[in-house]
């Protein structure tokens, strides 16, 4: 149904008339995710400027049971920040401020619409950095990273969004505004909303702000591009270098199908000058340079069959670009479907060889492409040559993870493309709890509908 003229108008009043977006060229970015799997339409975009406007937004938008898609820079990648049933757009980029820079405790207070890159780069100014990093730095925002708890490839030494978080602003679905800032190290009373909040896909609550704690600069970096036989001869290179070097922290994991798109994508050259079935890259950062301690440490693992190190910026760069352009390679190869998944780590080799073979049995056209980070078990599964709608894959390489006691989702949420499976590594109860939060917070189900938990 379309909006009532007098919701468009008082939402004008609040954001400002040319922060309601009508247009159908002004909407179209917010109406299709990164994959371009998942689209739809919305009536109106709103870009409120702070918690203040969100707030009177939502409690609007609450008085006429108008649904509302929460977003952050629509880098998502599981269809849950996209308008699916006409419902309006929330759009939080405005809310762009880094402020309370605390440079003797590490902390900073954030927007929502602070993108990583800002973030990085303003913190970075004042001596310190932030624990969580992703390829997509450039758009994504702190607020979206928050709702999906976003991991990256920092999680090993860091940990994934959740365990930045002091305190949170946030306002409910009827317009209510709770606060948990500036955020403190020790705070034991009562309920951990921030905490519930993160991971919760904007189903909950619509997150304004955030207090983060930020970790120390570490001016030396080592590089290392290794080949080796299989995922398991990954894995005991890691176990061997976190052992002895505490520095450790990324370890990149990917194949040569991947490899060779990525090549023939971004025109770069092979690393080395023979083709390898598995390669594995890896970072340390510390105070002083860990080179000569990485590479002594390589040097007695078994099975590297090549390796390649780096510890200037320009050769570390070209490193990594064999592992972040993976995303955009298989993107231009057309659209992808994008398995997100995390399994125990000793059941992590067998997965990779059986996911393939599961792909192959459903659609021989199937063009599996994995790659993923070797130190948390989380492989991201994209199978190209599919059309949009062929679920059968996802369904048998989810059924596999199930299987193996792994989870259908590591770090991209549950969203719209996740939610039919949800049953497989959630129990009855768990879900029955998660739709009583839901509904004891949004009883109206005006907030990211269908998300994540189906209607009752």
């Amino acid at each position: 149904m379309p909006l009532p003229d007098t919701l468009l108008q008082r939402l004008a009043a609040i954001v400002g008339e040319e922060h309601v977006l009508t247009d159908p060229d002004l909407r179209a970015g917010y109406e299709t995710d990164w994959t371009r799997r998942y689209r739809g339409s919305t009536p109106a975009v709103v870009r409120p400027a702070s918690t203040r406007e969100v707030a009177a937004v939502l409690q609007l938008c609450h008085e006429f049971g108008a649904p509302v898609v929460p977003q952050g820079g629509n880098t998502g990648l599981v269809g849950g920040g996209v308008p699916r049933n006409r419902e309006l757009v929330l759009s939080l980029r405005r809310l762009d401020g880094v402020t309370d820079l605390d440079a003797a405790s590490g902390e900073v207070t954030a927007g929502a619409g602070v993108t990583l890159a800002a973030l990085q780069e303003a913190v970075r100014a004042q001596g310190w950095n932030f624990g969580v990093d992703l390829a997509s730095r450039d758009s994504a925002t702190i607020g979206g990273m928050v709702a999906t708890n976003a991991g990256g490839i920092r999680v090993l030494r860091y940990g994934g969004m959740r365990q930045q978080v002091l305190g949170i602003e946030a306002v409910l679905p009827d317009g209510a505004v709770v606060s948990r800032m500036p955020g403190l190290l020790k705070d034991n009373s009562g309920y951990d909303l921030a905490q519930l909040l993160a991971g919760s896909e904007g189903t909950l609550a619509v997150i304004t702000a955030v207090r983060l704690k930020l970790v120390p600069q570490q001016p030396h970096r080592a590089v290392a591009l290794l080949a080796v036989e299989n995922i398991a001869g990954a894995l005991r290179v890691v176990s061997a270098v976190r052992r002895a070097l505490t520095s450790l922290e990324a370890a990149e994991v990917f194949f040569l199908e991947g490899l060779e798109l990525v090549c023939r994508h971004a025109g770069l050259a092979p690393p080395f000058p023979a083709a390898h079935p598995c390669y594995l890259l890896l970072e340390c950062a510390a105070q002083s340079d860990e080179s000569a301690a990485l590479a002594g440490v390589l040097a007695n693992a078994p099975g590297i069959r090549d390796s390649a190190l780096a510890t200037d910026r320009p050769g570390r760069e070209r490193l990594w670009a064999y592992r972040e352009r993976h995303t955009e390679s298989i993107s231009a190869e057309g659209i992808p479907h994008k398995l997100d998944v995390t399994l125990p780590l000793n059941r992590l080799p067998e997965f990779e060889r059986r996911v393939r073979g599961t792909i192959a049995a459903i659609n021989a056209g199937a063009r599996p492409i994995l790659f993923g980070h070797a130190s948390d078990g989380n492989l991201h599964v994209n199978i190209l040559g599919l059309a949009p709608d062929d679920d059968r894959p996802d369904d048998a390489v989810l059924r596999l993870v199930a299987e193996l006691g792994g989870s259908i989702s590591a770090e991209h949420g549950i969203g719209i493309a996740k939610m039919p499976w949800l049953h497989l590594t959630r129990s009855t109860a768990d879900r029955e709890a998660m739709r009583a939060i839901k509904l004891a917070l949004d009883p109206a189900g005006i907030l990211n509908p269908g998300v994540v938990i189906p209607p009752a």
